[in-house]
């Protein structure tokens, strides 16, 4: 099995199964805690390390399985676009999130495979197994929107519920002017992170084709 192959299975494997392995301890926990069934569904889906882990899965098996359902997953931009996104769940999670809840058992096993292994093994397959040089600088805003819609969907959500899935995002605690000082700050570093990985992408190309001149 060539190494691209081999990052493919093993990243879907990860991601997959951590993620079967926080649905399956989360969902009971918040079901405990007094959420009904839906609730608990809109927590866990709330979460912006749920959704990118996601979406790297349904790219490892647009790599595994033909389906025209999944062309999406297979565009450079999403990839690319997918490649900082990760990166910025793995820094968050690293300098800030870690000091704010202790983790222990099978809930420390799945977030460490959400956050440290899953976008460390998507990284090397992006930087390996990617056809590069078709990342534009003019597609970096258009990479930003997913994550302002997810934005947006979860302050409108927590004006519902009351419950924000980060603090940094909490409109209760923080009022609306500090989450968007927040929001801006976030945005900044995942516009830094597309433009190194854009930039990456240009010179991993323009290295490929030295190589094969």
């Amino acid at each position: 099995m060539n190494p691209r192959r081999l990052l493919t299975h093993l990243g879907l494997l990860c991601g997959a199964g951590g993620l079967v392995l926080q649905f399956c301890l989360s969902i009971p926990a918040y079901l405990a805690a007094g959420r009904d069934l839906p609730g608990a569904l809109g927590t866990f889906f709330a979460y912006y390390t749920i959704l990118t882990n996601i979406v790297l899965v349904l790219i490892y098996l647009s790599e595994i399985v033909p389906a025209r359902g999944l062309d999406l997953f297979r565009l450079p931009q999403l990839r690319g676009m997918m490649a900082a996104c990760i990166t910025l769940v793995g820094l968050y999670v690293y300098f800030v999130l870690r000091y704010l809840t202790a983790l222990d058992g099978l809930f420390l096993v799945a977030d460490n495979l959400l956050h440290y292994v899953c976008p460390l093994l998507y990284l090397m397959w992006w930087l390996a197994g990617v056809r590069h040089g078709q990342m534009r600088w003019s597609q970096l805003p258009v990479m930003l929107v997913p994550t302002l819609i997810y934005f947006a969907y979860v302050m409108a959500r927590g004006v519902w519920v009351q419950e924000y899935p980060y603090p940094i995002l909490n409109a209760v605690k923080l009022g609306y002017a500090g989450v968007l000082l927040n929001a801006a700050g976030m945005t900044l570093a995942l516009a830094g992170l597309l433009a190194l990985v854009i930039g990456l992408d240009q010179l991993i190309a323009r290295q490929q084709g030295g190589a094969h001149d």
